[in-house]
């Protein structure tokens, strides 16, 4: 499980980041110490687990957490024992308090894995789903992978185009890659990716999806080109 921890004090980061280490289902992804580091890493990388701190300047664990539509599983971590209720009623896996022993923390890690195994068992491998839940507007729509033609990146959110629409969603293009089935999606610049299968023709500047044109990023070319080789959806 990816995790990441996050605690204003130096002292119980070090000491969360060895229980991690010494977890082996855990790998530390992010170490954080205020709300707006741990926003940006949620927003750059798929967390699975989040041990997350109460006091912290400028962002309380409490407020980071009401402020997350799809927040991943969460083991508080605190020295005080009065927001326990409040954070059961966030549906936190777990509250730790400080301070804690590793057999403590592990007991809190395993009912953590528990949930997590349940989760994936429930959706299936990233390679075995055929769609997803994002948030547009106010409402979760489910959009097939089939459906999708490309996503775009536009400054802090993202515009999927499917076959009949499209929709805005506050996600950042690499969270959205992490969820798309590899292979099938590629990464043609920047902030563009786009669905082989959708792919109507190219050349060595551009994709074209029917009658549009997604420019291939000069970086990108080899890769876009070797990664069509491999899927053996180009032919030399």
């Amino acid at each position: 499980m990816k995790c990441l921890i996050a605690d204003d004090e130096p002292l119980a980061r070090a000491g969360l980041e060895r229980f991690v280490k010494d977890t082996p289902f855990l790998s530390l992804v992010s170490s954080c110490s205020n709300g707006t580091e741990v926003i940006k890493a949620l927003q750059e990388q798929k967390i699975d687990l989040m041990f997350l701190d109460i006091h912290m300047p400028k962002l309380s664990g409490i407020n980071l957490l009401k402020s997350l539509s799809k927040p991943p599983l969460t083991i508080i971590t605190t020295a005080y024992q009065n927001y326990a209720l409040e954070g059961y009623e966030l549906s936190v896996t777990d509250y730790l308090v400080k301070p804690f022993s590793f057999e403590r923390f592990l007991t809190a890690a395993n009912k953590a894995k528990s949930q997590f195994d349940l989760i994936e068992k429930a959706n299936g491998t990233a390679a075995d789903r055929t769609f997803f839940f994002v948030k547009s507007e106010k409402n979760y729509v489910k959009i097939f992978f089939d459906d999708i033609l490309h996503v775009s990146a536009l400054q802090n959110y993202s515009v999927i185009y499917t076959v009949d629409q499209k929709f805005v969603v506050y996600l950042t293009l690499k969270s959205i890659e992490n969820e798309l089935p590899p292979g099938t999606f590629i990464k043609v610049n920047r902030s563009e990716i786009v669905n082989t299968k959708k792919i109507t023709g190219l050349n060595s500047n551009e994709v074209l999806i029917n009658e549009m044109a997604v420019t291939i990023g000069r970086s990108y070319r080899e890769q876009v080109m070797n990664s069509l080789l491999n899927h053996h959806l180009l032919k030399r």
